[in-house]
């Protein structure tokens, strides 16, 4: 990456569907060309586009809930209304996931603005805010709302956060979310398809404070280190140590860690060359992995 010819907002050419019309194939692999069609039908009646909303203090952060995320697709009409995919629906996912014990009112904000069924395929759309995870191909999943909004607290800990880094970037809701409660976030994609799906989900939203790369996750970013708080989307025997060198002192890093029994980690770094570590809930996440395919 390069600091004087990259900016944001992040550059993303457009995708356009060149094939002939098909009916609706409901299956549980996610395309590019798929984000395109949810985009459209989702896409709101007015201009605008959709935007993150800027870093908030608790007493600010109920505002989230009156804004909602608009997409703007140019002169494409507004979509027929689907009370599957509601802002009401999404605003009782959000209220599940308090009762579960998140109470971040920033965090839930965030969750209440992004529309997670535009990151899915169609067929899994009415599933969309369900508290479980989905499959979006390749055998990876986006994760279930609580747990993408438990390691976002756990992470913020009650304080703004400047720079972010997730490691996993899948289909993009939780990049996206993040986007909402962080200045700068950065996110890699090992799995190439899922790196252009991505893109594909987040380019109708036009979010002007991320950044997608492809690369190999558990080397992490060093050209845009250090970070304040880094998550990982996988679960791995233990967490990389280029991460954790990666991290702002007093920066912290929320990863799944285990094989078959898997937990949420919290490592703090509280020196140049010592990190804290605590055990938080159980959890299951898809193998951390490195290289790129």
């Amino acid at each position: 990456m390069s600091e004087k010819t990259r900016t944001f907002p992040l550059p993303l050419s457009s995708v356009t569907d060149k094939s002939p019309a098909k009916k609706p194939v409901y299956n549980t692999v996610a395309t590019p060309q798929t984000a395109t069609q949810n985009a459209a039908r989702t896409a709101a009646a007015n201009a605008g586009g959709w935007r993150p909303q800027p870093v908030a203090s608790p007493s600010r952060a109920h505002s989230y809930a009156q804004e909602r995320a608009q997409v703007q697709l140019g002169s494409m009409p507004a979509p027929r209304q689907n009370a599957l995919v509601s802002d009401g629906v999404r605003r009782a996912m959000v209220q599940r996931v308090a009762k579960q014990g998140v109470s971040d009112p920033v965090v839930l904000g965030a969750l209440d603005t992004v529309p997670r069924h535009m990151f899915m395929d169609e067929g899994l759309a009415p599933q969309a805010y369900i508290d479980a995870s989905l499959p979006i191909g390749h055998h990876q999943t986006i994760s279930q709302p609580y747990i993408v909004a438990r390691m976002i607290e756990v992470m913020r800990a009650g304080q703004d956060v400047h720079r972010v880094l997730e490691i996993g970037t899948g289909c993009g809701y939780q990049a996206a979310v993040l986007a909402c409660v962080a200045k700068e976030v950065y996110s890699i994609e090992r799995i190439k398809s899922l790196h252009e799906l991505a893109k594909a989900n987040l380019r109708p939203m036009r979010v002007p404070n991320l950044r997608l790369h492809y690369g190999d996750g558990m080397l992490g970013l060093p050209q845009a280190a250090p970070f304040d708080g880094i998550i990982l989307a996988a679960a791995g025997l233990e967490v990389p140590q280029a991460l954790l060198d990666q991290l702002n002192i007093g920066g912290r890093l929320v990863a799944p860690v285990g094989a078959r029994t898997q937990h949420l980690e919290l490592v703090t770094r509280v020196s140049k060359n010592e990190w804290v570590r605590q055990t938080l809930e159980d959890c299951h996440f898809v193998p951390l992995r490195p290289g790129t395919v």
